[in-house]
C-alpha cells in the first residue's frame, strides 16, 4: 500500500535534504530518498558534496596545509621539529576524512528525526502517476507524492572512452581516497576540483601536472585575480599547462601514460602513478525513470525547469545540479529553500547574481558578481579598487601576504558589481561582499563601515576606499 506526503524529495544531498527539511518547518509531510551508502552499508546521506565532495576534500586540505606549515613554515615562528621535519601517516588522514564525513551524514539523519521528515534508504524513480500525486518507487515501496521535488545531483565526466577505475584513472571520488602519496601525480583539468585535489597531494610531496584545455587560466575568475593565484601555485611549484589537447590515455600496472598537444601544437608524453580527471560534470538523471511521467530532460540530460524550479509537469520541481545554472552546494540549497516556500505558498526566492564562488585552495580565491573582464565585455563604466594583502596587519602576522581584495562598483551610482579575492579565508570574507550586494549597497557603504583591527576583513574596507582612490594603508 502507498504511503502518501504532501512532498516527496528524490536526494538527500545539500539541496535535497534542505528542502525536505524546510518543507517540515512548514507543516508538510515530507519524505526524503537516499541511496548513498556507507562503508557498513548504511545510509549515508549528503550527497557528493558530504561523501565524496566539499566536506571530505576540506578535511584533506586542512591536514595537508597542517603538514606544509610543520615542515615549511614553522621555523618562522621558533618551532623546531626533532630530526628529518614531519611525516605523514595517509591512513591515519584518511580515517579522520572518513570520520568528518560521518559527523555530517548523522547530523542530517539527526535532523530529519527533529524536523520529523521519513527518510528511505534506497533509489528513488518514477513509477507513474495517481489520483493523488505521483509515485515514487524506492525498493519495494512505493510513495505518493502531491508535490515531488528531484534533487538526485551530479557525477563526475569521464574522458570519452576513458572510464574511471578509482585505482589509477580517478574522479573526485578516488582522488579522496589515494591510499599512498604518489611521486608522480597527474590531473586533467585545472578547475576546481583538479586545482585543490592537486594542492592536497604536491603539500604531500607528490610532483603534480595539471594539463587544461583552455587557453586562460580559471577563465571564469576575474583575470588580475587569476594571475596572482596563477604565480602563487606555480611558486609552490605546481605545473600547470595550457591550452592542452589530451590525445589518449593508458593505464597499466606501472601508472597512467598520458599523449598530448601541447599549446604550440607539439606531441608530449607524460607518465603519472595516478591520474585524476576533473573535466565537469554530469547531472543524474538516468535512474529517474522520467519518462513514466513524461518529465522532459535536455540534450544533456538535465532536467528542464524555469526560473522557479519548476518542470512542466505540475507539482514536479527539480534542483541542484540536475538542473541548469552553477553546480554549488549553497545554490542547490537555496533553490531548496526556495522550492518549499513555493510549494507551501509563499515567495522563495534565489538571486543568481550573488552566488558566491569559492575554490579552497591556498591561496583561497572567492568571488562574487561580474568580473572586470564582463563589464568590459558589457560596455558599462565602472571604477576599481584593489588593497593587497602585503599591507594587511593581520595578514602578516598570520605570515601569509599573498593576494589581494578587488572592488568593481557602477562608475555613476556606486553600486557595487562584483568582489574578487585572492588570499587568505576568501571563503570567509566574501561573505560581507554577498551581503552588501544583496542589499545593493555601494563601495562607499563598505568604506564608511567600522572593521576591527587589526583583522583580514580590513582589507575588504580598503579596497572598497580604493575604488574613489583613497585607500589609507596603501
Amino acid at each position: 500500500m502507498s504511503k502518501s506526503f504532501d512532498v516527496v524529495v528524490i536526494g538527500a544531498g545539500p539541496g535535497g535534504y534542505i528542502a525536505a527539511i524546510r518543507a517540515a518547518q512548514l507543516g508538510l509531510s515530507v519524505a526524503c530518498i537516499d541511496d548513498w551508502k556507507a562503508a557498513d552499508g548504511g545510509p549515508a546521506p549528503g550527497g557528493t558534496c558530504t561523501n565524496v565532495g566539499c566536506i571530505p576534500s576540506k578535511a584533506l586540505l586542512q591536514s595537508s596545509e597542517y603538514f606544509e606549515h610543520a615542515n615549511h613554515h614553522f621555523g618562522e615562528h621558533g618551532i623546531v621539529l626533532a630530526g628529518k621535519g614531519a611525516a605523514i601517516d595517509v591512513a591515519k588522514m584518511l580515517a579522520r576524512k572518513d570520520r568528518v564525513v560521518k559527523q555530517n551524514n548523522d547530523g542530517i539523519l539527526y535532523l530529519f528525526k527533529k524536523n520529523k521528515v521519513s527518510f528511505f534508504h534506497g533509489r528513488g524513480e518514477f513509477a507513474g502517476k495517481g489520483e493523488t500525486g505521483y509515485e515514487v518507487k524506492v525498493g519495494d515501496e512505493v510513495l505518493t507524492g502531491r508535490h515531488v521535488i528531484v534533487a538526485t545531483g551530479s557525477s563526475a565526466r569521464p574522458l570519452p572512452g576513458v572510464a574511471f577505475d578509482e585505482e589509477r584513472i580517478l574522479s573526485n571520488d578516488g582522488a579522496l581516497r589515494i591510499d599512498a602519496v604518489p611521486k608522480r601525480l597527474g590531473v586533467i583539468g585545472a578547475g576546481v576540483i583538479g586545482l585543490e585535489m592537486g594542492s592536497v597531494w604536491r603539500r604531500l610531496g607528490a610532483e603534480v601536472t595539471a594539463l587544461e584545455a583552455l587557453p586562460e587560466f580559471l577563465g571564469a575568475v576575474d583575470q588580475q585575480i587569476a594571475r596572482e593565484a596563477w604565480k602563487a601555485f606555480t611558486k609552490q611549484g605546481l605545473r600547470i599547462e595550457l591550452g592542452v589537447r589530451i590525445d589518449g590515455v593508458k593505464a597499466d600496472r606501472k601508472g597512467v601514460t598520458v599523449t598530448y598537444t601541447d599549446a604550440k601544437g607539439a606531441e608530449q608524453s607524460a607518465a603519472f602513478d595516478r591520474l585524476i580527471v576533473s573535466i565537469g560534470r554530469l547531472p543524474n538523471s538516468d535512474g529517474l525513470n522520467a519518462a513514466a511521467v513524461g518529465l522532459p530532460l535536455d540534450e544533456r540530460g538535465f532536467v528542464v525547469v524555469d526560473d522557479d524550479c519548476r518542470t512542466s509537469l505540475p507539482n514536479v520541481w527539480a534542483i541542484g545540479d540536475v538542473v541548469r545554472g552553477p553546480m554549488l552546494a549553497h545554490k542547490a540549497e537555496e533553490e531548496g529553500v526556495a522550492v518549499a516556500e513555493r510549494i507551501a505558498g509563499q515567495h522563495g526566492h534565489v538571486n543568481f547574481n550573488t552566488i558566491p564562488w569559492v575554490i579552497y585552495t591556498s591561496p583561497e580565491i572567492a568571488w562574487v558578481g561580474q568580473t572586470e573582464q564582463q563589464l568590459k565585455a558589457a560596455g558599462r563604466a565602472y571604477r576599481a579598487g584593489t588593497f593587497p594583502f602585503a599591507a594587511n596587519g593581520r595578514a602578516r602576522a598570520l605570515g601569509d601576504t599573498t593576494g589581494m581584495v578587488k572592488f568593481l562598483a557602477d562608475a555613476k551610482s556606486d553600486e557595487i558589481l562584483g568582489v574578487h579575492i585572492v588570499g587568505p579565508l576568501a571563503s570567509e570574507l566574501i561573505s560581507e561582499a554577498v551581503v552588501a550586494m544583496e542589499f545593493r549597497a555601494s563601495s562607499e557603504d563598505i568604506a564608511r563601515i567600522c572593521h576591527a583591527h587589526p583583522s583580514l576583513a580590513e582589507a575588504t574596507k580598503e579596497a572598497a576606499l580604493a575604488v574613489d582612490k583613497r585607500a589609507l594603508n596603501f
